[in-house]
């Protein structure tokens, strides 16, 4: 109701004030033309009784004295131009005319002339005050122009804002005292209907799942509030019954998420293990005068997968997400490439400008980014597909290090895009979907950056920017 009023208010006061406005302008502009006929009488008199002959070099000596003359009756000044708009005789002073009265522009002059009643009235605005000035033809009595009448008009509304002023005061003591009535009035009736349903609030608010909460003993003088104050007890017992529900399941539901975190990086780490042992049984030869190292290698990636699980088991039992940062300095390329020896697939590529990229960094996070995203990528591409390629590669940017693992597998649907990072979300039939999550953790806990590239049906990029940290 109040904005309602003010509403009414404010667009009576526009009303009002455009109103006003266009009074002014309509009396402004007849009382011009009113000024102008007048005058116009008057110089028809002057030069039909005048004794010089009428043409346009007597103009000044006829209207010598008569100028101020009538410049007087009618209290406006008069400026009398030649037809090519050179001054010739005014009302106002000599050294006035001189610095004030320019000659009359070319296009007003062009107006005057194309005009059917050969006459134009020019409205300008200076220092905020709006200036009307006619011009017009002044003829004899042949009807032959001699010259061009000026006459500038001044528009003074001080009348017209002296009354909008006093028209806005009352009207703005009329909608106070109506807001006031208003105010008074909204307030009576909050204060009746309101008071059971602030009640009803109050307990709304301190409502809670987590707490015993209290019914509400009122009796409300209104049938509707009274079936309000049942409907919340009712909810309230509800309540109490879902809590509890609620609490075994969380219970519940939390001791399965830990378990399925468990299972999902106890197992990320044996798929490594068992890849490595079959590629050692496969490629395993007696006479290989590099046994030995090959024999350190699988040993070193076997013993690094073994602390890989060691460590994520200590860090679950604390409740911890991941294993705790355990930072050496060492390059990035050499562990990359290292990463790769455990994947017997032969379209498994590698690549990198650098031979060298040194930076500070968990070697056991580092590795599982790279087997996670490469395990995704084999997943990624179909068993039938003929031409599998996977491209590994690591470049060096600046102060920062871009590890790229490119597939041409199925890609990503778009409706799967934004929840790829997802906790347990999965496009894949196996698997707790927990990878891409965990290692995205990983590789922001260093300050870095995952994003990816997909067409579906064509393959996916994922690129991993991680901050090269000197010593």
């Amino acid at each position: 109701m109040i904005v309602l009023i003010l509403i009414a208010s404010i667009l009576m006061a526009s009303i009002s004030v455009i109103q006003f406005k266009n009074e002014a302008r309509r009396y402004h502009q007849e009382r011009l033309e009113r000024k102008e006929d007048a005058i116009k009488e008057h110089i028809n008199y002057v030069l039909s009784t005048t004794t010089y002959p009428l043409n346009v070099k007597n103009l000044p000596y006829i209207f010598k004295d008569k100028i101020h003359e009538l410049s007087d009756i009618h209290n406006l000044e008069i400026n009398v131009y030649s037809l090519e708009g050179k001054l010739l005789k005014s009302s106002k002073a000599s050294f006035s005319v001189d610095s004030i009265s320019p000659p009359v522009p070319k296009y007003i002059v062009k107006l005057v002339q194309s005009s059917i009643e050969k006459r134009y009235v020019d409205i300008k605005s200076i220092d905020g005050v709006k200036n009307r000035s006619s011009f017009s033809q002044i003829k004899d009595d042949k009807f032959k122009p001699l010259g061009i009448l000026n006459l500038p008009y001044v528009e003074d509304d001080s009348f017209y804002e002296n009354e909008i002023q006093e028209f806005l005061i009352r009207l703005s003591q009329v909608y106070f005292f109506m807001l006031i009535i208003a105010f008074a009035l909204a307030y009576f009736l909050a204060s009746y209907i309101t008071q059971s349903l602030k009640t009803i609030s109050d307990k709304i608010n301190e409502t809670s799942l987590n707490q015993k909460n209290e019914k509400i003993v009122i009796e409300a003088n209104s049938r509707e509030i009274n079936s309000l104050i049942k409907a919340y007890n009712a909810m309230v017992d509800k309540l109490e019954e879902s809590a509890t529900m609620l609490a075994q399941s969380e219970r519940e539901q939390a001791w399965r998420e830990m378990a399925k975190q468990v299972a999902h990086e106890i197992k990320n780490p044996l798929t490594p293990m068992r890849l490595t042992v079959q590629s050692f049984q496969r490629k395993f030869d007696a006479n290989d005068p590099n046994l030995k190292q090959k024999l350190d290698d699988y040993s070193k990636t076997l013993i690094q997968q073994i602390d890989t699980m060691s460590s994520v088991a200590s860090a679950f039992s604390n409740f911890a997400s991941m294993p705790a940062q355990q930072n050496e300095t060492l390059n990035v390329v050499e562990v990359v490439e290292f990463s790769l020896d455990i994947f017997n697939e032969e379209y498994i590529h590698f690549k990198s400008d650098e031979d060298e990229v040194i930076t500070i960094m968990d070697r056991t996070q580092l590795v599982r980014i790279i087997t996670n995203l490469i395990k995704n990528a084999i997943q990624a591409i179909p068993d039938e597909q003929d031409d599998k390629l996977i491209v590994v590669a690591v470049n060096k940017y600046e102060n920062e290090v871009k590890i790229t693992v490119k597939d041409n597998g199925i890609g990503i649907e778009q409706e799967n895009i934004e929840r790829i990072f997802e906790p347990k979300f999965t496009t894949k039939n196996s698997g707790m979907g927990l990878g891409l999550g965990i290692i995205k953790n990983i590789i922001e806990n260093y300050k870095g950056t995952i994003t990816f590239e997909t067409e579906y049906r064509k393959g996916t990029t994922f690129i991993v920017s991680l901050p090269i940290i000197q010593n």
